[in-house]
């Protein structure tokens, strides 16, 4: 956030610079090997190794291409362990001195970061607008703190995939990483939306089997058990103009039985993690299913 170098941050709005705002951050000053850069394709912020100002209403910031490429991930994936995201110390410093990130303590001497309101504010401020394409999303705080430790684990994962993908398709493009919470909020809006406007609804879901099973498959979602399920998060990516994607879910230690059998039906990308330990942290790797059988 702005300091008395740089005088009062209303002399930096927005609005007094139409010539010059908002800037476009040459995509030549992409990383085409950092993951993270995929979470930045809707954003105009800075790319480069030097900080520069960024405006956000009456706020100025100083951010350089690492703190950004730091927000992005962390607000499209609520948290990330600070161990994933390997950031300079200074730039953590940073981000945390402008109050666009909080700390979180994961145990084991470990801590994550999400976004601040104020952080999240940014990246939506600075998200680009493209023709009938959804934008990337972006969360502040934590929504399910019983399951900080699952959640904390998933970015890890994003990097394993996006290498495996690319191996796959050379030219891919990530679009955007959807969480299961978004998935499923769509899901509750089709379920609700017979009852829209009707005062006499008992909130029951207006939807019948078939008309829940062709959502599912319209989704790309597998419908069994009289249920849809839903992966831990969604990558939409881009193949020659075909629009694809890849379902992944995470696997803790306590997936086990049933439910293991059950996740093994949906044709998720499994990955597990191992219980923190002695040993020190295990980051989440891909298995097959006959491990939790």
């Amino acid at each position: 956030m702005s300091d008395a170098r740089w005088s009062d941050p209303r002399d930096y709005d927005a609005r007094d610079h139409s010539d010059e705002w908002p800037r476009v951050y040459d995509a030549r000053d992409r990383d085409g090997n950092d993951p993270r850069e995929a979470l930045m394709r809707d954003l105009d912020l800075p790319r480069g190794d030097e900080r520069e100002l960024v405006v956000d209403r009456d706020r100025v910031y100083e951010l350089d291409g690492e703190g950004s490429r730091a927000l992005a991930a962390v607000g499209a994936f609520r948290i990330v362990p600070e161990h994933d995201l390997d950031l300079p110390h200074d730039t953590l410093e940073n981000l945390h001195a402008q109050s666009l990130v909080e700390l979180v303590d994961l145990g084991e001497n470990e801590r994550g970061l999400t976004l601040t309101t104020e952080g999240r504010n940014l990246l939506d401020s600075h998200s680009l607008e493209r023709d009938h394409e959804p934008s990337q999303t972006f969360y502040a705080g934590v929504s399910r703190s019983r399951e900080i430790d699952h959640d904390s684990n998933l970015y890890a994962t994003l990097p394993q995939e996006e290498a495996r993908l690319r191996d796959e398709h050379p030219d891919l493009e990530i679009r955007r990483i959807i969480l299961e919470q978004d998935l499923k909020r769509e899901y509750q809006e089709f379920l609700q939306e017979p009852n829209r406007d009707r005062p006499d609804t008992d909130g029951r879901p207006g939807r019948d089997e078939n008309e829940v099973r062709d959502w599912a498959r319209e989704h790309d979602l597998p419908y069994f058990d009289d249920h849809v399920h839903f992966p831990d998060y969604r990558i939409e990516y881009e193949v020659d103009g075909r629009e694809l994607h890849q379902d992944v879910e995470l696997f803790t230690p306590h997936y086990r039985g049933a439910h293991a059998v059950s996740r093994a039906n949906t044709g998720f990308r499994i990955y597990v993690v191992a219980s923190r330990g002695s040993g020190g942290r295990s980051g989440p790797r891909p298995r097959g299913m006959e491990e939790f059988l």
